[in-house]
């Protein structure tokens, strides 16, 4: 299945949101909760289709409390038949790679994981995952691709994070991460390792980074505030970060709050911690750009 580009060239913008229109959308504050490195790649994306982006980065990484274990999990990756990365940050945190053994399969839950696999040498062929057209982009999405793979015997590993929770991740004296975060599953994983388990397949977890809530500056703080005083949109990509905003901004006022958020579960997070409105669209930037679009400048969908 071909991997997508993330980022649509800037003059293949969508119909949604044709050049002329551009200029109307100058003045539509988005903000990008990302993690810092996918966050830069869509902050240029928006801007270059004619939003106003800041990056308000709600989550950060660090290494794992076991270097030795995932170092282990490198050198054993001819024993499974197919490793799943739960996201483009594991993927990233799981290399180098000496070489990737032959017969071995990717899953990855969206295409942003995908891409990063492609970027580090695996072969599109060798990889799976949803379907271009899926109405989400996750575990259960991935599910139906990947389920012919298993039967008895086969081993699957899933390389994922682990999380601090109620703690922050941010720089400590010696290039440590503080505090160590401690193991944590997410729902969607758990219930993909269940659907292997009852195929006959064994499962195994390997750790490669440390997330938590990151550490912002006062000026970060402020941009927030400005933020919500301008009425910008926040892009929520995991319901993780939706609570690390709440507590970032335990004071601040979400009445009048917009978000949009790319997955059921996140937009039920925001409107739980008091979102005024949100809107839906896949992780897909051509998918985000067109609600934003329709919700900045409903003109742009028209005609």
């Amino acid at each position: 299945m071909p991997v997508p580009e993330l980022v649509p060239p800037a003059t293949a913008v969508p119909s949604v949101v044709r050049a002329g229109d551009q200029a109307s959308l100058r003045g539509c504050p988005v903000v990008v909760t990302r993690p810092e490195r996918e966050a830069a790649v869509w902050v240029s994306a928006l801007s270059a289709h004619g939003f106003a982006p800041v990056a308000l980065p709600l989550m950060a990484f660090g290494p794992p409390a076991d270097m030795a274990a995932l170092q282990a999990c490198r050198q054993r990756l001819a024993d499974y038949s197919a490793v799943m990365f739960v996201s483009p940050q594991a993927v990233h945190a799981f290399w180098p790679v000496a070489a990737w053994p032959v017969g071995v399969r990717c899953w990855a839950p969206g295409p942003g994981t995908a891409r990063a696999l492609y970027q580090l040498g695996i072969p599109e062929n060798a990889i799976d995952q949803p379907a271009t057209d899926a109405a989400q982009f996750d575990s259960e999405a991935l599910w139906p691709v990947v389920r012919a793979q298993l039967r008895p015997g086969v081993r699957v590993l899933v390389v994922r994070g682990e999380q601090a929770a109620d703690r922050v991740v941010g720089p400590a004296p010696g290039g440590a991460v503080s505090p160590q975060a401690q193991p944590s599953q997410g729902s969607g994983r758990e219930w993909l390792a269940r659907q292997c388990e009852q195929a006959g397949a064994l499962v195994d977890f390997c750790v490669a980074y440390g997330r938590g809530m990151p550490v912002w500056t006062q000026q970060q703080h402020a941009l927030a505030e400005r933020a919500l005083a301008q009425g910008a949109i926040w892009l929520l990509s995991s319901s993780e970060s939706v609570g690390h905003l709440k507590q970032l901004q335990p004071v601040s006022n979400w009445a009048g709050a917009r978000a949009l958020a790319t997955h059921p579960r996140i937009a039920t997070s925001a409107l739980a911690m008091g979102f005024a409105e949100v809107r839906m669209a896949r992780p897909a930037m051509a998918d985000v750009l067109s609600t934003l679009a329709s919700w900045c400048h409903p003109q742009a969908s028209s005609g």
